[in-house]
């Protein structure tokens, strides 16, 4: 069995995002799933993919230790908040004295995670009262 469609996106924007030549991409499919091309995986192979990339250099996004995961996860939480770029580098610079999420640090983006979880639990809870 094949995977859905929206796994299949997660391993493109993967890709996408860890900046993978065409050929080292299909190098790791397949010496980690047995297979050159992202259709061809299944569920099991689709784990398997995923668990090379988050143990990995390609999850490191810097030499600082910054996570493609909490890269992902800022990414969304700044979506949720309804934020521009423009708002989110101000943010950035203002509390963290960096201007895009890349040149952060793990301890850094594990803070702006907590940062970002607060102010949109404050955001909801001033939303849901009268």
């Amino acid at each position: 069995m094949t995977l859905d469609r929206k796994k299949l996106a997660v391993v493109h924007i993967v890709k996408r995002e860890l900046d993978l030549s065409d050929q080292e991409y299909r190098d790791i499919l397949q010496r980690e799933t047995g297979v050159r091309s992202a259709r061809d995986l299944d569920e099991t192979g689709f784990r398997r993919l995923m668990r090379y990339f988050a143990g990995s250099r390609h999850y490191r996004i810097n030499k600082y230790g910054l996570t493609f995961r909490q890269k992902l996860f800022i990414n969304h939480q700044v979506d949720d908040l309804g934020w521009d770029v423009q708002h989110f580098k101000n943010f950035l610079n203002k509390y963290y004295k960096k201007t895009e999420v890349d040149k952060l640090t793990k301890k850094e983006a594990i803070k702006v995670i907590e940062s970002l979880k607060n102010i949109l639990m404050h955001k909801r809870s001033s939303h849901a009262q009268p």
